[in-house]
């Protein structure tokens, strides 16, 4: 249930900020606001009210909050932040780079905001506005904040808050219209100290010169929301285990909390469909896109605006749900970056498709990049989560979720999903394992075989993998594509590069093939795709003619892959802004076309006397 929003009038803050244009990757923008530098200024007839009171009164988990509020001293930059928690602490902000900064410090960051003259365009000469807000469960109370000045001095009031009651997380299930039984949940949480965040140091050198002195060298300081402003208690996080299903039954299921007071608290009736049996032969239809995000359905502002497309790719896998069976999010999920308000933004947003069809994802640069953590990348994409987010909100059959690489069956289908954020290269532990992924599956049952990664370890034409020279993640199919052409994978699919692009079949970059929308028989190379306009910003082609480049989209949209039988498969991308088809090809086989040799497939012959 959605608590408390019972507001106290509160100070006016001055804080000194500063709020940059943004793009999708590297510092998350909201960090950029200096929240914490703040001046203390009382304005006596400044106001803000929200109405309910309480939310999920019904049970419901989003509800619309309406704000009304008054300044006196009214101008087009002020703003409406919403926090949660309510309870902003100086104590959660100690800064340890040694400036001498003065109290009082406002130690959080919004989660959304809007302007104040947003709906009300009177509110520049009256002082008056009104706003509708809407808010999901996020398991604590919310402040309303009214900023005044714009993004470099803004004045601040807020509401109060209380904690989280504990309780024993079970899942009540069953067959459509048949018994139902409780399976436990196990619980998990992460505290501040779990973050990879802090104060990050890194040289500045002043000029290029071989002789430096010791003035000519900075230290530049960067702190990373996670542990810092970004940090939010995650509250809970329940997963429980439904075994032995039937194989393509309907299920349908609640969530439940035993209170220490005997009492229970449920959500609602959801459903959802058992996965096939591996092998099983039925139209089995998967959707896979990568660097999706959220964004607010209010029109609210966040992370300047640069996640825009995630809703029309929600609304279209909503509107499409009954014909898919499997969603894959391949890395950058939510794009957090730190900031940990932002991951209940995002599973609200998908809910409708988590909570009906299997959600898997995989790991990108923005759930696990930082410095010294093991990452195969040195940058500070995730602002400090280091992985933790994304291991521990989204359970997927790994050996060992830190290392986020595993394989999973649907049907025909056989899946070997990639951690493109740890070394993939010839003789690391994740080399060995996507080849035995690839090696494992039985083509006979499973003829559908899919690799699965953030990064482009194949081909795009992207600008900057252009102006490398190398059109892949550097050192990226080096490795890989001797065991893509030994184990004829069918397609290898890439999120990263914010945009659409297939190739030819390839191989050593050579197309295989001529053919661009009908493929019989043996495929002689693997067909490369990125789809990664999921909805953030969108990423450049560059113009330089790439031959093996069959089909480019400088727009956000995703793939079906839609399984008929063990012969037949269709490809599809569809645009987010109308779910149509924009291109398409198909592959027909039998499994002898599987078993036949092509270049390096097979291994040397020879007869026996």
């Amino acid at each position: 249930m959605m608590r408390g929003l019972e507001l106290v009038f509160f100070a006016i803050l001055l804080v000194l900020a500063t709020l940059q244009v943004a793009n999708s990757h590297g510092e998350q923008p909201l960090s950029r606001i200096a929240v914490h530098n703040t001046r203390l200024q009382l304005f006596e007839n400044a106001d803000i009210k929200a109405s309910p009171s309480i939310l999920g009164l019904k049970g419901q988990n989003s509800e619309w909050v309406t704000l009304e509020y008054a300044s006196p001293n009214p101008s087009n930059d002020d703003w409406i932040g919403v926090f949660s928690p309510a309870d902003f602490s100086a104590s959660t902000c100690n800064p340890d780079d040694g400036s001498k900064q003065a109290p009082p410090f406002l130690c959080t960051a919004p989660i959304k905001y809007q302007y104040a003259n947003y709906s009300s365009p009177g509110y520049r000469k009256e002082g008056k506005g009104s706003l509708r807000l809407q808010l999901i469960n996020q398991r604590s109370d919310f402040s309303f904040v009214l900023f005044s000045g714009g993004l470099t001095n803004m004045t601040v009031t807020w509401t109060s808050g209380y904690g989280i009651n504990e309780a024993e997380p079970f899942v009540e299930w069953g067959r459509k219209d048949g018994d139902h039984m409780r399976s436990p949940a196990g619980t998990l949480t992460f505290n501040r100290n779990s973050m990879c965040g802090g104060w990050l140091f890194y040289l500045v050198l002043l000029h290029d010169s071989l002789e430096l002195a010791e003035s000519d060298i900075r230290m530049k300081a960067h702190c990373a929301p996670a542990r810092t402003v970004g940090w939010r208690d995650p509250g809970f996080i329940h997963t429980s285990f439904l075994k032995e299903l039937w194989p393509n039954s309907v299920y349908t299921y609640k969530l439940g909390h035993k209170l220490f007071n005997g009492t229970y608290v449920w959500s609602q009736v959801y459903q959802f469909r058992a996965s096939p049996y591996p092998g099983q032969s039925s139209v089995q239809r998967v959707v896979i896109f990568g660097d999706m995000g959220k964004d607010e359905a209010d029109g609210s502002n966040e992370y300047n605006n640069y996640q825009r497309g995630s809703l029309n790719t929600t609304k279209q896998l909503i509107q499409d749900l009954k014909n898919i069976d499997i969603v894959f999010h391949i890395g950058d999920i939510c794009y957090a970056n730190g900031y940990l308000s932002q991951w209940d933004q995002f599973t609200a947003q998908v809910e409708p498709i988590a909570s009906t069809v299997p959600y898997m994802i995989a790991s990108g640069n923005h759930e696990r990049d930082w410095p010294g953590t093991g990452s195969f990348y040195g940058n500070s994409d995730s602002g400090g989560e280091c992985g933790v987010l994304a291991e521990t909100m989204f359970y997927v059959p790994a050996e060992n979720r830190a290392k986020f690489w595993y394989s999973t069956d649907y049907g025909m289908f056989r899946f070997c999903i990639a951690d493109t954020e740890h070394d993939w290269r010839e003789g690391t532990e994740q080399y060995k394992f996507i080849e035995h992924c690839l090696a494992s599956a039985d083509r006979q049952k499973q003829p559908w075989l899919i690799f699965l990664a953030h990064r482009v370890l194949g081909y795009s034409s992207a600008t900057w993998y252009a102006d490398e020279g190398s059109f892949e993640e550097p050192m990226g199919r080096e490795s890989l594509q001797k065991l893509w052409q030994k184990y004829k994978v069918d397609i290898a699919m890439y999120g990263h590069v914010h945009n659409y692009e297939r190739t030819c079949p390839i191989y050593q970059n050579i197309c295989t093939s001529k053919e661009k929308f009908f493929y019989k028989g043996t495929l002689n190379g693997t067909i490369h795709v990125v789809a990664g306009g999921g909805g953030a910003s969108l990423a450049d082609f560059t113009p330089i003619n790439t031959t093996w480049s069959y089909f480019k989209d400088h727009d956000y949209g995703f793939v079906k892959l839609t399984a008929f039988d063990h012969s037949n498969l269709l490809f599809e991308y569809k645009k987010s802004r109308d779910g149509k088809v924009y291109d398409s090809f198909k592959i027909s086989r039998d499994y002898r076309d599987i078993l036949a040799c092509t270049v390096d497939s097979c291994p040397s012959m020879t007869l026996a006397s």
